[in-house]
């Protein structure tokens, strides 16, 4: 695709860590980025020019999409309805409106992924308690409750493990005017991982599964390669390809998924955006799923997925409230082999993403020794 002139600017409606790495693989390509953000500081404004304002407002929305040839989100709770207010003012939008709708509301994308015959988690609409009944009746115990958007880390689910905490899930998710639905609890050995980036003619690459560890709902560890049969991992690539092309995907997509004891799958969650699953990639792969997503939607070649060397990636998570400023950098900094990544949040609350450590090795699980002995370095004054 050839452009007008360059740099091309892309547009990033949100202005997290996401949005900060995406902005220096924009710079390494030579373009300039504009984030939309509605906080007056945020990560991505170290390396992006930031307009202050919300993807809600009509009017701070069609300002910010002036200067951008094209435009990209940095988290899914960018409603479909401002991605298509762009798309009518004539903007190209990627992932569009269209793909926003299936995938930001969780019940919706199952509902779209099981119609593609992707294998899901049993799920069922909860808006009552006639509906919470049923979902007793059909899955028994335990159940997932989960608000069907503006989750995350955790945030947006809650295990129901008696018939007696039923109603403390349903009030601390919101009630049920939050839009609620229920999963069967899926009884997994492992939960992987795999990012997938689509271009805007429907071409695809895919990066290694990974394997991906969770505490209190957080991710806290990354492994690659994942300890799976090459079989095993084929399905998995392949499932997460099917569901991306189910949704019309264009850029990187994370896409996470349950391996059963019996070594089937099914999926878990899609995520229409770079994935923290994939931070990996910026020190182990060719070109980083950060990389590819710039690529993808500005109809550009995709890059090569090849792994370098097995890594793990362990996210910095603050553990109590204070400040943003990191203690222990340099003690962090001086371990051999870890790569250091920090997003200059302003304040740190407990099992917030503050930063995240990559580490190469012989194997991943040397790898992993290596980030988390540097992450352990780095605390949060309160």
């Amino acid at each position: 695709m050839t452009y007008p002139h360059w740099p091309i600017t892309i547009g990033i409606l949100g202005g997290g860590q996401l949005a900060l790495m995406l902005a220096r693989s924009a710079s390494q390509l030579g373009m300039a980025t504009l984030v939309l953000d509605p906080a007056p500081s945020c990560p991505a404004g170290a390396s992006a020019k930031h307009g202050q304002g919300h993807w809600t407002d009509a009017e701070a929305l069609a300002d910010f999409a002036k200067g951008a040839d094209v435009i990209t989100v940095e988290n899914e709770f960018v409603e479909a309805e401002s991605l298509a207010r762009l798309e009518q003012l004539g903007h190209t939008v990627l992932p569009s409106s269209g793909t926003m709708r299936l995938v930001q509301d969780k019940l919706v994308q199952k509902q779209t992924l099981r119609g593609a015959g992707v294998p899901v988690t049993e799920f069922l609409a909860v808006s009552s308690q006639h509906d919470l009944d049923e979902a007793m009746r059909m899955f028994g115990f335990p159940i997932i409750l989960k608000k069907r958007t503006l989750g995350y880390d955790g945030t947006g689910n809650f295990t129901v493990s008696t018939p007696a905490d039923i109603w403390s899930g349903v009030r601390r998710l919101g009630g049920f005017e939050a839009g609620l639905y229920a999963e069967k609890w899926c009884p997994f050995s492992k939960e992987l991982a795999v990012i997938v980036t689509r271009g805007r003619q429907g071409q695809t690459v895919l990066y290694p599964v990974t394997e991906t560890r969770q505490h209190e709902h957080v991710c806290s560890d990354v492994l690659v390669p994942c300890q799976i049969t090459p079989q095993e991992a084929e399905a998995a690539a392949q499932m997460a390809l099917r569901s991306v092309e189910a949704v019309s995907g264009v850029g990187s997509f994370g896409i996470e998924l349950f391996q059963l004891p019996d070594g089937n799958l099914v999926l878990n969650e899609m995520s229409p955006r770079v994935h923290n699953s994939g931070h990996y990639t910026l020190e182990a792969c060719d070109c980083s799923q950060f990389e590819n997503h710039i690529r993808a939607v500005c109809g550009l070649p995709l890059g090569s997925t090849r792994l370098r060397s097995a890594a793990a990636m362990v996210n910095v998570l603050a553990k109590s409230t204070g400040t943003g400023y990191p203690c222990g950098m340099a003690e962090a900094m001086a371990i051999p082999g870890a790569s250091v990544h920090f997003y200059g949040k302003l304040r740190a609350s407990p099992g917030r993403k503050m930063g995240h450590v990559t580490a190469l090795g012989a194997s991943a699980t040397s790898a992993l020794e290596t980030a988390k002995l540097a992450a352990a370095q780095i605390s949060f004054k309160e």
